[in-house]
């Protein structure tokens, strides 16, 4: 028997330029590929395995020796670590006297008892957007006509960022808050990079003018809030016998790792956050918190310092100092898009990626039909399989997870 020595060279020639080739690929794809798959193992290696942010106290604690010397010499540039922006456009009454009384139940509602305080985060040049807010989902008159809920809608926002349209902005911004009497803003730059500063803004003003409200939310302004869904949902949280206490709940990232590659918008060096994983929080889009996690928050940002500018990631450092963990709902949205179905809006709180569809989508949502397509247990299997159908999809959709089909 003789071997074919030429078809040997042939395949070890083919063997040799594969591995060449797979090799050319790694290292050219190896950033993509450590962020996507070796961060990621790290990241949940630390958190379910070490599970430990005893750090983030120590690390992002503000100097206290600063801080009191601060306080002594009554300084009104900042609050502890924290600098204080001079408002521009508020609205110290917007949530009106005291708490109102009422407990937890319809039938005490008053207009002074507010049930949910709502900021909205904008940005100054969306007046397109915060119009169709006020017109759907925002509505506090509809909340109140509709639910007997006493909701309070405000737009959190800076200036813009632009210096030569800054001034012609402004004077809109003026006129807009004049006629619905609805924004709060401070004088701070409004970019990525000071969301951190905006999320300190509402907590801030919370605590100052509207304590007493039962909940807080924030939510980015191109989201879609289902608000008959949520005031539901709230009126079960404060019909439990333990009330709505120790709540911030949303869709919620676990063990995610800092973003490293520069390209990100997320881009967090090092220098900032040098562990493999952030504590678990919700997503900025859109999350609820009770009237004493807000006050926690609150607290946290004054003795906590806000170089993490991915306001999210500073909420979740804020809670765990706090020690306040976040509470997954099926229903909140993450950075997708919720499918368009009736038996989507029966469930629905919010979606996410709403920057021109707000009136549709609300028109729809609300819509008196949309009950009677999951009604009895024909309706009620119908629409769980249409949910499996929609939500249970191979791919990532950042959205609903398949679990809130069966939910």
């Amino acid at each position: 028997m003789f071997m074919n020595f030429r078809r040997i060279r042939k395949c070890q020639c083919v063997q040799l330029l594969t591995t060449g080739l797979v090799l050319c690929v790694v290292m050219v794809c190896w950033e993509q590929l450590d962020h996507h798959v070796v961060s990621h193992m790290r990241s949940y290696t630390y958190r379910y395995l070490v599970n430990s942010y005893d750090f983030l106290n120590s690390s992002f604690a503000i100097n206290q020796h600063r801080r009191h010397s601060q306080e002594s010499d009554g300084s009104d540039g900042a609050v502890g670590g924290v600098v204080s922006y001079p408002y521009l456009i508020n609205h110290p009454d917007k949530c009106g006297g005291g708490g109102g009384g009422g407990g937890g139940h319809r039938e005490g509602r008053t207009r002074d008892n507010i049930l949910l305080l709502l900021f909205v985060k904008s940005s100054p040049e969306n007046f397109e957007r915060r119009q169709a807010i006020r017109d759907t989902w925002g509505n506090e008159s509809y909340v109140w006509s509709k639910l007997r809920e006493n909701v309070r809608v405000v737009f959190a926002l800076g200036v813009h960022p632009d210096a030569g349209q800054r001034s012609q902005v402004q004077r809109a911004l003026l006129q807009e808050d004049q006629t619905y009497g609805d924004l709060i803003q401070q004088d701070f730059v409004d970019t990525f990079h000071n969301l951190t500063t905006k999320l300190i803004l509402q907590f801030h003003w919370a605590h100052r003018y509207c304590s007493h409200a039962h909940f807080v939310m924030s939510a980015d302004d191109d989201i879609f809030v289902h608000m008959p869904n949520l005031v539901k949902y709230l009126w079960g949280l404060q019909s439990t016998q333990a009330g709505a206490k120790d709540l911030w709940v949303g869709h919620v990232h676990r063990g995610a790792p800092p973003i490293r590659c520069k390209d990100s918008k997320y881009h967090v060096p090092y220098e900032l956050y040098p562990w493999p994983s952030y504590p678990d929080y919700t997503a900025g889009a859109g999350y609820v918190v009770s009237g004493d996690v807000a006050a926690k928050i609150y607290q946290a940002t004054l003795v906590l310092n806000s170089t993490m500018y991915i306001d999210d990631v500073f909420m979740g450092i804020c809670a765990k100092a706090m020690g306040v963990s976040p509470q997954e709902h099926v229903y909140f949205s993450g950075e997708g898009k919720a499918p368009y179905h009736p038996c989507i809006y029966d469930h629905m709180i919010t979606s996410h990626g709403h920057a021109t569809d707000v009136r549709s989508l609300w028109q729809a949502a609300t819509d008196p039909a949309v009950d009677s397509v999951s009604s009895g247990f024909m309706g009620s299997l119908y629409c769980t399989a249409m949910r499996v159908m929609l939500l249970c999809r191979p791919y990532y959709q950042n959205t609903y997870s398949c679990l809130a089909a069966f939910t």
